[in-house]
């Protein structure tokens, strides 16, 4: 049974510092690329960033880039989202996506590019 287990979302003041998990497990997880996508209410579901099943390629939207970092951890079929200097507009639901094919930086932010989702975890950025 293909789990993905999306937590570590908070309430966290502007300028904050979050770190999302993403669990895995019924699935050969070290061969999967896996992404975080983000959905805000009233709009659509956006990525945030993608890494490959090595660990070796990361891609980021351009809004995010120098303050989220995406790790993983194939031992312990865990994703990360290390996220700095968080601003309100980073509020959203995050979940996470996994797919057994290499990203690439044309189509990575695409949703039917992955397999498999799990359930989000909400982040709300507010003083």
């Amino acid at each position: 049974d293909v789990q993905l287990q999306a937590s570590g979302g908070g309430l966290v003041q502007p300028g904050g510092s979050l770190r999302l998990s993403c669990a895995a497990s019924g699935f050969a997880f070290n061969a999967y690329t896996i992404a975080w996508f983000r959905q805000a209410p009233g709009k659509e579901r956006e990525p945030v960033s993608v890494i490959s099943s090595s660990g070796t390629t990361s891609y980021y939207r351009d809004s995010v880039k120098g303050r989220f970092t995406i790790s993983r951890d194939n031992i312990e079929t865990t994703v990360y989202l290390q996220m700095d200097s968080l601003k309100p507009e980073d509020t959203a639901v995050y979940y996470c996506a996994g797919d057994p094919r290499s990203p690439n930086r044309y189509t990575w932010f695409f949703t039917s590019q992955y397999e498999h989702w799990g359930q989000g975890t909400q982040v709300t950025v507010s003083s």
